[in-house]
């Protein structure tokens, strides 16, 4: 690997965005490709197709062969990150869950008595304001973020923040009745109709869940069905 290419893809690395380097098997050479499809350093040339292949690899977060080109297209995505607003038992659950798929997750919750080590064992935890702690975590497009405490003044802050960002995902819990009431309240903080309409409420996918675990196992469902680009299915009511 050439000094710029290396270079550049620390730089990615460093500023926490998404990169593919892709290398001809034949002559070694490489071209280093970001996540919007641009040229960020190298030999060969870049054109559409490839930069599509570079995104779908991304997408897939795999690396693999590209045999009609001989390449070799080599994924650098950042880590995949879950910021849980509110340590309560659907985040015990969620968790651990969260985790066995390759998510890093921060507990955010003031209410030290909820956000305990005890309560979340190994886990990152925040007792700062929801929005406070968003604006330090700075969620990017590897993020996903969910808002759990039914609380007004936890969650709103929270999504207010979250819908500044690049998010993949961001949920609430709560009964359509209740979302509505959401909408009216952050509409009247100035959040638009289109950023709203990015929160994932009533949270999760339709599975019947009922207990902190399924619900937890919707949520998690739903977040993996946003990053994979599936089908769109109707959420869950709480």
């Amino acid at each position: 690997m050439k000094s710029a290419v290396f270079q550049a893809l620390q730089a990615a690395r460093a500023a926490k965005q998404p990169a593919v380097l892709a290398t001809d098997l034949k002559s070694g050479r490489q071209l280093l490709i970001g996540g919007d499809g641009e040229r960020l350093a190298g030999e060969l040339s870049l054109n559409e197709d490839l930069a599509e292949v570079a995104q779908q690899a991304l997408a897939e977060d795999r690396s693999a062969m590209d045999p009609d080109r001989g390449l070799f297209i080599q994924v650098f995505n950042p880590p995949l990150r879950l910021v849980v607003v509110g340590a309560v038992h659907i985040a015990q659950a969620l968790v651990p869950m969260a985790q066995t798929l390759g998510y890093g997750v921060t507990v955010v919750d003031p209410r030290r008595a909820w956000a305990s080590a005890e309560r979340f064992p190994g886990i990152q935890l925040t007792h700062d304001w929801p929005d406070e702690a968003l604006a330090a975590l700075k969620p990017d497009r590897r993020t996903a973020i969910v808002a759990l405490t039914h609380d007004p003044k936890l969650d709103d802050p929270a999504l207010t923040l979250a819908l500044r960002s690049p998010a993949f995902y961001i949920g609430a819990l709560g009964s359509r009745k209740t979302h509505e009431k959401r909408r009216q309240r952050l509409a009247e903080a100035g959040v638009g109709e289109a950023a709203f309409a990015r929160i994932d409420g009533p949270i999760g996918l339709a599975i019947g869940a009922k207990s902190p675990a399924e619900i937890a196992l919707s949520i998690l469902a739903k977040i993996t069905q946003v990053r994979r680009g599936a089908a769109d299915l109707k959420p869950v009511d709480e």
